[in-house]
């Protein structure tokens, strides 16, 4: 700890962000990092406790608590304080492969473990990550490091987001033969499609997998595993498959007029939008444009502010994002304790934007959609919407939202957005190798484990766990490699 009194001393500080009205005018990302000293300060902060929670993972009245990689958060915190960013480099990737990622997108449930955020503001853990990463690379600490060595066993991961990513990171660095598949035209999945562009630029991906290439990393895209290859040729040629296809099953709103015209999923609308952006600046028209429209968004979480910033930035005449649940208090409730996650109302930047730009929050709780309203040529002119809320179950002794009866109300709207989460894989890559699914419809495993019922056949991230975060989808990655090395070898030295 190399400055003890540095909590007291030193004001937890943030990158700037642009301010939202100017900020809306482009697609990149919109924060200005700390200065070096600066972010020396951040690190001083750093309490170094004796039970460092932010690097703990652990799960506390079913949330995570803690850094799910078990980043070794006090020691590169000093590091920053004393300018040692090589090593601090060094302990980060220990744990991390992709902190150029985590640093950008990441909620960073350490910082909500963080001691020093019990009694007052936390220690910016997610500012002295980024500058770690970016000064590594400025300084080439990030070169290309080939094995030296190849075993000369091949592994197939099909899917190339955070998780297949980092499983094909950690085996090629144990010196197996990697080839990664990936349906889209660029590596990445979520990383790429699924997470907008002011979020996680693209040239940031692309610089990071040209360093996997040059490692011995083959990626292959426009490759859609189960349909343009068979799965029984893959189990032929590789020694083992790796499934990390992710859970991009969405699900969708039943609601009478569900066939009107304007309505798209999220992840459909976000993806089209990055790839036009990628393509062409836009140019192309190839996307959902929500120019002069007025948009609703149906979901709450991460992909629904998404949705919201996204709008805005193709110049939507109206935003209007719907949540089924009560907002949250604006401060830990006393049943909340830390180092609990803290279930408090977030303004993310995309209802920052909307408040800019059109004056309010665009958040109705407590609502969904009891219908699509329709005009005479099947196009969506508008939401019959219905306040919920919430009561105990008789039968199973849930809380769930129901309908308040006489609360519906008409909402105009010629263009709508699901974005009500994710059910789990898309069954035809399942099917293609035979996987088992469990009830979830996620790819079934010995808990903690993630060897499937096929034999040679291993699954990691959301298709394992389900819709979740980055820092989990490369927990998943790493331990998978782990247990595919293992079972090549009889011994692993890959560490999670």
């Amino acid at each position: 700890m190399g400055k003890p009194t540095g909590f007291m001393e030193y004001d937890r500080q943030t990158a700037k962000a642009e301010a939202p009205k100017e900020r809306i005018k482009h697609f990149n990302e919109f924060h200005t990092p700390l200065s070096k000293e600066e972010q020396k300060k951040q690190g001083a902060r750093c309490m170094a406790c004796g039970v460092p929670f932010c690097q703990s993972g652990m799960d506390i009245m079913g949330m995570t608590s803690g850094c799910p990689l078990h980043n070794l958060v006090p020691e590169w915190n000093d590091l920053v304080y004393t300018g040692n960013w090589e090593q601090a480099y060094n302990r980060l990737k220990k744990t991390n492969n992709f902190p150029e990622f985590t640093a950008r997108v990441c909620p960073a449930l350490c910082e909500a473990a963080c001691t020093c955020g019990n009694y007052g503001e936390a220690v910016s853990v997610k500012e002295n990550e980024f500058g770690i990463i970016e000064h590594a690379y400025e300084q080439g600490f990030t070169a290309a490091k080939p094995p030296k060595v190849r075993t000369g066993k091949k592994v197939a991961i099909i899917g190339s987001g955070p998780a297949g990513l980092a499983a094909a990171d950690q085996l090629n660095k144990r010196g197996h033969l990697v080839t990664v598949y990936e349906r889209d035209d660029r590596v990445g999945g979520l990383l790429m499609y699924g997470i907008p562009n002011m979020k996680l630029e693209k040239h940031v991906i692309d610089r990071k997998i040209d360093i996997m290439r040059e490692e011995g990393v083959e990626f292959i895209t426009g490759v859609n595993v189960g349909k343009d290859v068979k799965a029984a040729k893959l189990l032929k040629e590789y020694d083992r498959i790796i499934l990390a296809c992710g859970a991009k099953n969405p699900r969708d709103i039943k609601a009478p007029g569900r066939d009107a015209k304007g309505i798209y999923f999220a992840v459909d609308f976000l993806a089209a939008t990055t790839k036009s952006l990628l393509d062409s600046e836009l140019k192309d028209k190839k996307y959902v444009s929500a120019k002069g429209k007025k948009v609703v968004v149906i979901g709450g979480g991460d992909t629904g502010n998404d949705c919201v910033g996204t709008a805005i930035r193709h110049g939507a005449a109206a935003v209007t994002q719907l949540e089924m649940m009560p907002k949250a208090p604006n401060q830990r409730a006393e049943d909340n304790a830390w180092p609990q996650w803290p279930k408090v109302c977030k303004t993310d930047y995309g209802q920052e934007e909307a408040i800019a730009v059109f004056g309010h929050d665009p958040r109705k709780y407590q609502t969904t959609v009891k219908e699509f309203l329709k005009d005479k040529n099947g196009n969506l002119c508008g939401l019959t919407i219905v306040k919920l809320e919430s009561k105990k179950d008789e039968k199973t002794g849930r809380m769930v939202m129901e309908e308040v009866p006489g609360s519906e109300n008409k909402l105009e709207a010629d263009l709508v957005l699901i974005a009500a989460g994710f059910l789990g894989t898309e069954k035809y890559v399942a099917d293609a190798f035979g996987v088992s699914l469990n009830e979830r419809t996620n790819v079934q495993t010995e808990t903690g484990h993630y060897h499937t019922n096929v034999e040679n056949v291993f699954t990691a991230g959301d298709m394992h766990r389900g819709q979740s975060l980055v820092v989990w989808a490369i927990r998943e990655g790493r331990e998978v490699a782990r247990e595919v090395d293992l079972s090549l070898m009889g011994y692993t030295n890959l560490e999670v």
